[in-house]
């Protein structure tokens, strides 16, 4: 038998990268979008030109493949020459300036993709190229240096991330009488001192982090083993399925704790963002916190093939993070990095390893798609750290936690005043108060919550947020059909964001659509296999809605067996089985439910409700006494 072997070329690989791209974006996302699709145009004919290729196109990126280093460097000269006269047109804050790295190596080539460290390298050289420049590694410009003239400098050998040796770089001008390479003056005089600097630095300074790495590194990639298709708990999505894990803090403070919490749960909101991504809701990821679990166990109790974990150190005022990613299915790391950064440079950090996750998965976003994956970050930690603190505090759902939830989001805004999210938080938290009676004062409750909405809106517009906060004030003033319109806008914003397929299916049911509501429920559902029992009660209620008491018996017998202490499952339990005869076992629901809350009464249960259809209503109300549940208070 012929043993598969990988398709292997020896390429040239130019990668190019917008610099500033997200400050560009922040301040005219519109405009932006243009500029790069006309710029990536250029460079694409340019490509081609040169008897090249483009492989990939991600947002602002683009990766090309030459069968000569040559053709590779003309191109890049060209396309800083025509981007040059194009950016000379625009006012200097809207130019949009690339960097382009090129490398020669031993590349796989699956299908139309290209990989290997051949890329890593281009994309290394990149990062090292000038805004408007060209950086090239020793293997490709040991292929130019003498057949045509350029100017040269060379940078010395450079250690560039995943690649085991350092690379000698050089950055590269049109320049027809240059001759020979300069040597940037700061790779002689540091030559020495650098080699000095890294042994006693690393030994004394760095033994700790690199201990800690390492035995890290060791247990996460000796557990990598393949997940079993036959184990899968679910069918495997038609796209690109990931859970990202809670990061550990190995730090042992609380307060890294948060922003280890903190960066997960944002990780998972950018990328839920993308249409093209099948990404696993934060409710089932955490599940796993705090527990040693192999990455193919995730993989098959969660349906997903691809799963990203890290751990987080503090040093001082620098955080070191440690991030991989599996491909579970197949039991291999695609990708492997450690980001030591600042604290003030949490949120880049965030974007970096976005970015890396989307172009080591090949994913290709639709034109205008990268602009929102990026959401309008704080620019304070302690306003995100309150900000994260605060959702922890709100999604338990009690009075207390909300009431604690809203004195945090106030905080963040007021350390933070320009930033939407917290005024998102604060709509939400005024909006579910005043729904449970909460607060003495419902209509100021309600008309605070529409007001910071409506900010978050006007501020951030790309976000799903506020969208979702408007929803749920549309809807408790009964105003059904522009609660479903925010409700969809927040999910076309943000397509695979669990709580905002929730938030739709709420909303559809009560608006007289149930049928639909459970169809996007059960999405949810999958988004959130760990099945949150706040899910479960929104199911169930729907069910009954809808009249499918036998599902609705089922769903809510599961969620009664997550929280027995709650009325929720019993009020369903109670409906269901009166619809279905079982009247015996309805009465029993009914008695738990009274034992539990006392007060309960079927008319207040049917308001909160807020059931647009008056049959859906009676009918609901109709088999809840049929249960011997009271109408009223006596």
């Amino acid at each position: 038998m012929t043993p598969n072997i990988a398709t292997r070329k020896l390429r040239a690989i130019l990668s190019a990268d917008a610099k500033d791209y997200s400050r560009l974006m922040r301040s005219d996302e519109l405009a932006t979008v243009r500029t790069l699709t006309r710029y990536r145009s250029m460079i694409t004919e340019l490509v081609s030109k040169y008897q090249g290729r483009v492989v990939d196109s991600p947002g602002d990126n683009l990766l090309a493949e030459f069968a000569s280093v040559v053709h590779a460097v003309q191109c890049g000269f060209e396309i800083q020459d025509s981007l040059q006269t194009e950016n000379a047109k625009l006012s200097e804050d809207r130019r949009m300036e690339f960097r382009i790295g090129i490398n020669l190596g031993d590349v796989i080539q699956e299908g139309e993709r290209i990989y290997g460290d051949g890329v890593n390298v281009a994309a290394r050289m990149e990062s090292l190229a000038e805004p408007g420049g060209i950086c090239v590694s020793s293997s490709a410009y040991d292929q130019i240096e003498h057949k045509f003239a350029f100017g040269c400098e060379y940078i010395g050998e450079q250690t560039v991330k995943n690649i085991s040796t350092p690379i000698r770089a050089y950055r590269l001008a049109r320049d027809e009488t240059g001759q020979g390479c300069t040597i940037n003056p700061q790779v002689q005089k540091s030559s020495h001192r650098l080699l000095y600097a890294v042994v006693f630095g690393l030994l004394i300074l760095s033994v700790g982090s690199f201990l800690a790495w390492n035995i890290y590194q060791h247990q996460a990639t000796a557990s990598i083993e393949s997940a079993s298709m036959d184990q899968m708990a679910l069918p495997l999505p038609d796209k690109p399925s990931i859970v990202v894990l809670p990061f550990k803090n190995i730090s042992g403070d609380e307060k890294d704790g948060l922003i280890a919490r903190g960066l997960t749960e944002d990780i998972i909101t950018t990328l839920s963002r993308v249409p093209e991504l099948f990404v696993i809701a934060s409710a089932s990821s955490f599940a796993y916190e705090g527990k040693k679990v192999k990455v193919s166990q995730v993989s098959e109790e969660l349906g997903v093939r691809y799963v990203l974990d890290g751990s987080l150190q503090r040093s001082k005022d620098r955080l070191r993070f440690n991030v991989q990613l599996v491909d579970a299915v197949a039991g291999n790391q695609i990708w492997a990095d450690r980001f030591n950064r600042p604290v003030r440079d949490l949120f880049a950090l965030q974007d970096d390893i976005v970015r890396r996750i989307l172009v080591e998965l090949q994913v290709r976003l639709i034109e205008g798609e990268h602009a929102r994956i990026y959401s309008r970050k704080a620019k304070n930690l302690d306003a995100w750290l309150l900000f994260a603190q605060a959702n922890h505090e709100g999604y338990k759902f009690t009075r207390a936690g909300m009431s604690r939830a809203r004195e945090l989001y106030e905080a963040a805004r007021k350390i933070d005043p320009n930033w939407a999210q917290p005024l998102e938080g604060l709509s939400w938290t005024y909006w579910y108060e005043a729904r449970m009676g909460w607060t003495e004062d419902r209509e100021e409750w309600m008309r605070k919550g529409i007001e910071l909405a409506e900010k978050a809106v006007e501020w951030a517009p790309e976000e799903p947020g506020g969208y979702k906060a408007l929803g749920n004030l549309a809807l408790s003033k009964r105003d059904y059909d522009q609660a479903i319109a925010y409700r969809e806008k927040a999910l076309k914003l943000a397509p695979n964001d669990f709580s905002c397929l929730w938030g739709l299916g709420g909303v559809l049911y009560k608006a007289g659509e149930p049928e639909r509501a459970i169809g996007i429920l059960k999405k949810a559902m999958r988004l959130n296999p760990s099945k949150m029992v706040a899910l479960l009660w929104t199911m169930a209620d729907a069910q009954v809605v809808a009249g499918q008491y036998e599902d609705a018996i089922i769903t809510s017998n599961e969620a009664a067996a997550h929280q027995p202490e709650s009325m929720y499952p019993h009020i369903f339990l109670a409906a269901a089985y009166s619809a279905v005869g079982r009247l015996e076992e309805a009465r029993t629901e009914a008695a738990r439910l009274l034992e539990i809350n006392p007060k309960f009464t079927v008319s207040a249960w049917m308001k909160s409700r807020l059931l647009k259809d008056p049959a859906d209503t009676e009918k609901y109300a109709s088999l809840l006494l049929k249960a011997g549940l009271p109408e009223n208070t006596k």
